[in-house]
C-alpha cells in the first residue's frame, strides 16, 4: 500500500509543484511584467470572472515549474528507486507534452475553482475547503481523462484527492510561517 500512494504522490509531482509556483513568483517578483489578470478584470453580473490574482505570471510559472519537474522525473528514471515507484517509463513518454498537460491541469482546476469562488462571491484568500485543496487534482483528473497513457483509475484519483487535501495543507502552513504564502490553509 506504501509503494501504491508514493507512486501516486510521484507521479503527481509536477502538478504540485506546478500549484505552489504562483505564490512564489509574486512574492520574488519573478516576470512581474505577466503580473496582469487573466481576466482582464472583467465582471460577469457584477462580480469578477476570476479575479485580479489569477495572472498570466502564475500561468506561466505553473507550465514551467510543472514541465520542468516532469523533465526531472525522466532524468530520475534511470535510477531504479524511481523507476520502482514510476507509473510509466518516463523515457518512452514525450515529456514536454506530459509536462505540459499535468500543469495545465493544475491551472484548469485552480481557474475553475476561482470562478466558483467569485460566483459566490468569496473573496482572493477565502477559505474554500476543501476545493482550494484538491481543484488542481480535479482539473487534471478531468484533463488527463482524455490521455489514456497518463490517465488514472478514478481510485487513484480519489486517494490522490484525500492525500493532497492534507499535503495542500501541510505545504500552505509552511509557506505562510515562512512568509512566502498569504494563506493557513
Amino acid at each position: 500500500m506504501l509503494k501504491f500512494i508514493v507512486s501516486r504522490i510521484y507521479f503527481f509531482l509536477p502538478a504540485y509543484i506546478a500549484n505552489m509556483s504562483p505564490p512564489l513568483a509574486a512574492k520574488f517578483k519573478i516576470f512581474e511584467f505577466l503580473n496582469k489578470p487573466i481576466d482582464n478584470d472583467k465582471k460577469f453580473k457584477d462580480l469578477p470572472i476570476l479575479g485580479s490574482h489569477k495572472t498570466w505570471r502564475g500561468v506561466l510559472v505553473e507550465i514551467i515549474n510543472g514541465t520542468l519537474t516532469a523533465y526531472l522525473q525522466a532524468y530520475l528514471y534511470n535510477f531504479s528507486f524511481f523507476k520502482n515507484i514510476s507509473l510509466f517509463n518516463y523515457q518512452e513518454k514525450n515529456i514536454l507534452f506530459f509536462g505540459l498537460l499535468i500543469s495545465s491541469g493544475a491551472i484548469l482546476g485552480d481557474l475553475f475553482s476561482a470562478s466558483i469562488k467569485r460566483r459566490l462571491n468569496l473573496k482572493p484568500g477565502s477559505k474554500f475547503i476543501p476545493w482550494d485543496q484538491i481543484n488542481y487534482v480535479i482539473g487534471n483528473a478531468f484533463l488527463l481523462s482524455f490521455f489514456p497513457e497518463f490517465n488514472l483509475k478514478l481510485f487513484s484519483w480519489l486517494i490522490l484527492a484525500f492525500l493532497t487535501f492534507f499535503i495542500h495543507i501541510v505545504f500552505n502552513r509552511i509557506g505562510y510561517y515562512l512568509g512566502l504564502h498569504n494563506a493557513k490553509w
